[in-house]
């Protein structure tokens, strides 16, 4: 895909790269602090209500009948087509499923019930306390992972990496007033793991390049040449799984359309953090070959490369 002898000047585009990533990031922080997140009911509490009618219905209509009533002010919105609503109400005290029904189809007469998905206030407060608490885990097992499979300064420069992609697609839903529940936490779940996994491909590269650098090689030029030499791998993964995102997000419905964006923002985020974040912070802490010669079992696989090469 990409011509052998084609070099692109990646760290030669490094503080460009990291001026945009640092507008990324404090926009996205600014969004967060200021505006907050457009929680769904998965983490507020609440009912959500899909309903159906024959013909279209004007979303203002729908807002007309509400009026007035407990259910006032409750989120309005189309699903696929003008005739599919989705109502988010609020929580209410000593509301059942029956008596929900029965109050939807006074207030909305003609309307058929064809979902109704209710999440108490308790429940909700667990999720969110257990979704912050598998992010944390999440990043927390990857430093440890890298750490052990490359050295600290790698491990750092995934972590910096993952973080970015993390805050970049959530300060997303920020500034956009997506809806944020629980199908977009897990999107960002399986970011993280796709960034990390981008990442540790190039990583491979950089250390197996790292091990056959002269003393007089500059390390620049190496991890240069190691983005290159994984750039076609990279391009064509991440473009066959957007692919796949853009699918599920035409066709998959209202209910995972969160889910899709947030997988198809953190998947471009994930493949611009992995040839630039990554390797900006190993230039940044100056990692060198040393480093690798100061972990015993990468000085034995230099030196056995050194031996290969040397007999060649």
């Amino acid at each position: 895909m990409i011509k052998a002898k084609r070099q692109f000047d990646f760290v030669g585009k490094r503080k460009l790269a990291n001026f945009v990533s640092v507008f990324l990031l404090v926009s996205a922080v600014i969004s967060l602090l200021f505006s907050g997140l457009n929680l769904g009911i998965d983490f507020t509490g609440g009912t959500a209500v899909e309903l159906a009618y024959e013909d279209a219905i004007s979303l203002e209509d729908v807002r007309a009948s509400l009026k007035n009533s407990e259910y006032e002010g409750a989120s309005v919105q189309t699903i696929g087509s003008a005739n599919s609503i989705l109502l988010r109400l609020p929580p209410l005290e000593n509301m059942t499923s029956v008596a929900l029904n029965e109050r939807v189809h006074e207030l909305l007469p003609g309307s058929e019930i064809r979902l109704v998905d209710f999440v108490g206030p308790q429940v909700s407060q667990e999720l969110a306390e257990d979704g912050l608490l598998a992010l944390i885990y999440a990043l927390g097992g990857i430093l440890i992972y890298v750490m052990v499979r490359f050295t600290f300064k790698f491990a750092v420069g995934a972590i910096a990496a993952i973080v970015h992609d993390v805050l970049v697609t959530v300060g997303f839903f920020s500034i956009l007033g997506l809806e944020f529940d629980l199908t977009v936490l897990a999107a960002i779940l399986a970011v993280i793991g796709y960034s990390l996994n981008d990442t540790i491909v190039v990583y491979d590269r950089i250390r197996e390049n790292f091990r056959r650098l002269k003393k007089d090689e500059d390390a620049d030029l190496v991890i240069n040449d190691s983005l290159n030499q994984t750039l076609s791998r990279t391009l064509v993964t991440s473009g066959t799984t957007l692919a796949v995102v853009v699918c599920l997000y035409i066709f998959g419905g209202e209910m995972i359309r969160g889910f899709s964006i947030a997988l198809a923002v953190g998947i471009l985020i994930g493949t611009y953090s992995s040839i630039y974040i990554a390797s900006s912070a190993l230039i940044t802490m100056q990692v060198s070959r040393q480093d690798l010669l100061s972990d015993s079992r990468e000085a034995k696989s230099v030196k056995e490369s050194e031996s290969f090469l040397n007999s060649r």
